[in-house]
């Protein structure tokens, strides 16, 4: 059977995870007026009267997303729930249902499920969402697990990714990078497993960058801040594919262009540290790494004064006319293009 009725073969790797979305997706519009945002956001917003309910979803899959060859299942249960809960922060909404979905082989016992529910009912008992339900299957390889949450916010108070202006200020919380460098290590110390079973896995002094990478947690704080100093942001996403690609999402959405500083941005002393001992440059982790799920977002220039004397905040650029491009200004005052480097589904090797 023919994959078109042209016979005409598109490489997946020809168009990547992003390109992909928007082939498929392009022509889709809505059809009922409660649908207030559908595809191109990190949740969808369902007209509700004065609410909206937002709704996201993702996929992981074994193999692709994580390695259970050093990933506890509790904390991927953990990890699985809280980028999904990540997602509604990012509208700037309160996550409060979520179901689960897993496909598993019959190589995972009961047991062993039982710790992947319990990481997951972890983080639904911290951040105070119901588990609702869900639906579970067999597999003919591997673990696969499919979280929705659905969420809740104030029309007025939704945050979406195309609504940056010119001039706006470019903020991050946290830092950045530490997720990708305990990616780093626990690959590395898997590597020497392999080659020599007997060795102990040398991980001493590298706590913050491994649990930064094993068990995020969700910016539900930095919201709290944000609407405690009367600040609504402009736009917002969360990293979880690297900075750089998130910063261009803002940009593209919004029609705009942008500059980043790179001594603005927030690297970790570990994460430094560990950058060095792979020979990595700290600033390219942080542009590239992914899984921080910081908040990145935009506030008016306003907003300086307040912004800059929050904790956990950081002001690492601003937002320019689309003509000026999209660039980062290194250390020595050189602009230097922002390209998106961090993982991309779909791209080849």
């Amino acid at each position: 059977m023919s994959d078109t009725p042209s016979n005409k073969r598109t490489e997946l790797a020809q168009l990547g995870e992003f390109g992909l979305i928007d082939h498929l997706t392009s022509d889709i519009k809505p059809m009922n007026s409660t649908t207030l945002k559908g595809v191109g956001d990190d949740a969808a917003v369902i007209d509700q009267g004065d609410y909206v309910t937002l709704v996201s979803k993702d996929l992981l899959a074994e193999g692709v997303h994580f390695d259970l060859s050093y990933t506890p299942l509790k904390h991927l249960g953990y990890k699985a729930a809280v980028v999904n809960i990540s997602d509604i922060c990012a509208m700037n909404g309160k996550t409060e249902q979520l179901l689960v979905g897993i496909s598993v082989s019959n190589r995972f016992s009961v047991e062993a499920l039982d710790e992947l529910y319990a990481g997951i009912k972890l983080a639904c008992e911290k951040y105070k969402v119901d588990l609702v339900g869900g639906d579970t299957t067999s597999s003919a390889s591997g673990l696969f697990i499919s979280v929705t949450v659905i969420g809740r916010a104030k029309k007025d108070e939704v945050v979406y990714r195309n609504t940056a202006r010119e001039n706006d200020l470019i903020c991050v919380s946290g830092d950045l990078g530490a997720a990708y460098m305990g990616l780093l290590l626990l690959e590395r110390e898997k590597q020497v497993f392999k080659a020599n079973p007997g060795m102990q896995p040398d991980l001493d002094g590298y706590d913050y960058v491994l649990e930064r990478q094993l068990k995020p947690e969700a910016r539900v704080d930095i919201l709290e801040k944000l609407k405690e100093a009367g600040i609504k942001p402009t736009a917002m996403i969360d990293i979880s594919d690297g900075l750089a690609s998130e910063v261009l999402h803002l940009a593209k959405d919004s029609g705009l262009g942008c500059r980043i500083f790179e001594n603005k941005l927030p690297i970790d002393v570990v994460t430094g540290d560990v950058a060095a001992e792979f020979r990595i440059d700290p600033t390219t982790a942080a542009m590239n790494g992914g899984e921080d799920y910081e908040l990145l977002f935009t506030v008016n220039i306003n907003d300086f004064d307040k912004v800059k004397e929050m904790p956990g905040i950081h002001v690492i650029g601003h937002m320019l006319e689309k003509a000026e491009g999209e660039y980062l200004i290194s250390n020595g005052g050189s602009l230097y293009p922002i390209e998106a480097q961090g993982f991309n589904h779909m791209r080849e090797d």
